[in-house]
């Protein structure tokens, strides 16, 4: 039956044609039955007449506008050479719900005027010998009632589709605004990542160059803080490649994979460490908590790793041979304060702001960045008598 029922949904004309001929031999084969004052019984003039009332069903749905008016003009035909009705006079019907659902509007107005006069005047044309006025009057108006509804049962039909139409649009509106979010987020993440390979990058290969000047400096002197000194190097070289691994796969899949593949993101218990690895470096940094020390939320705690990690490879890199840094974590009550100074010579504020580290990389801008999608705030300049002091506060729950 479904099979049934998909071939006459892709054949609609082939349907039509079967009723139309239905519908034509019906009318021929009433053509024989008595029609006394209903008009002539000529075949010369009923048969065209049924042929071409059941074009009108067969062709409706491709050429409904014409039909219309076809359907019109035998009509018209029927009234002027005194051909009396006929079961193919049905098909007049049928096309007034097809303009209703599928016509134009002006070709849905006149069918809707069409099917309200058709009755009144068929009456008039042949009016019933065997009831008085008020019977026909009944007449005319029982034959009237079924053209009123086949067009606004075609007008409920037309606007359905339109409304179906409309939420099909918006739904594939939607789909498309929804992808575009989709892509958006995609590339906001795909720009963190990058920023987080930044960090990466820049923080141990700065740590690796100063341990090798360092190991190449004491290598005949001292051989053992060589030694040691390369052993940074091997491990910093590792942890890099470990997160630049990661990143990157990151970005080439576009998906986060099996959290056993991948270290964890650094958070505000490894910035001891990070001090520590940079007192080998040959940096000194002093490293003070205040408050008590508790879990916070991963972003916060990823937000203030970074920005110790990028402020003290900034000190590295441009404080000059005596520079020294202090790190002090504050937590409140509503959230972690952060403090991270320098007494080096610095670089100038302007290449924080438009370049960042080594010319290409985010400073500041990156800085701003991070503490905002937190919801927090940055204080960043020169300190009185030099170097430089970076000031963060960063809330529990993100501002509004």
């Amino acid at each position: 039956m479904q099979r049934l029922y998909d071939f006459l949904r892709r054949h609609p004309t082939g349907v039509d044609a079967f009723w139309a001929l239905v519908l034509l031999g019906m009318s021929l084969v009433s053509t024989g039955a008595s029609r006394a004052g209903r008009g002539t019984d000529a075949p010369a003039l009923i048969v065209p007449f049924a042929v071409l009332l059941c074009l009108v069903v067969a062709v409706r749905r491709r050429l409904p506008e014409k039909m219309l008016l076809l359907s019109a003009v035998l009509g018209a035909g029927q009234l002027v050479l005194n051909v009396s009705t006929m079961p193919a006079d049905f098909s007049m019907l049928v096309i007034v719900y097809t303009v209703a659902a599928t016509g134009a509007r002006w070709a849905s107005r006149l069918a809707l005027a069409m099917g309200l006069c058709a009755a009144p005047v068929a009456q008039l044309r042949w009016p019933s010998e065997y009831t008085g006025v008020s019977g026909n009057i009944a007449l005319t108006v029982f034959m009237t009632v079924p053209f009123a509804l086949a067009w606004v049962l075609g007008d409920s039909i037309r606007t359905r589709r339109a409304y179906f139409a409309q939420l099909e649009e918006r739904a594939a509106r939607l789909e498309k605004e929804r992808e575009a979010q989709a892509k958006v987020a995609v590339a906001a993440e795909r720009a963190r990542i990058a920023r987080e390979l930044h960090d990466v990058v820049a923080h141990n290969v700065s740590v690796m160059v100063v341990q090798a000047d360092g190991a190449a400096y004491v290598l005949d002197a001292a051989p053992d803080q060589a030694r040691k000194a390369l052993e940074t190097i091997s491990s910093t070289g590792r942890q890099a490649l470990a997160e630049m691994r990661r990143l990157l796969g990151v970005l080439r899949t576009g998906e986060h994979q099996e959290a056993g593949e991948y270290v964890p993101q650094p958070d505000v218990q490894q910035i001891e460490h990070l001090v520590q690895e940079c007192r080998g470096s040959g940096l000194p940094v002093d490293f003070e908590v205040e408050g008590t020390p508790r879990p916070l939320p991963s972003g916060v705690e990823l937000t203030a790793y970074r920005i110790v990690q990028e402020a003290l490879t900034n000190t590295r890199k441009h404080g000059g041979p005596n520079a020294g840094a202090s790190v002090r974590l504050v937590y409140f009550d509503d959230g972690l304060g952060l403090l991270v100074e320098d007494d080096g010579k610095g670089a100038p504020h302007e290449m924080y702001e438009e370049g960042g580290l080594d010319g290409q990389g985010h400073g500041l801008i990156g800085m701003r960045e991070r503490v905002g999608m937190v919801g927090g705030t940055l204080d960043a300049g020169p300190r009185p008598g030099g170097g430089f002091r970076i000031s963060v506060l960063l809330p529990l729950k993100p501002a509004h």
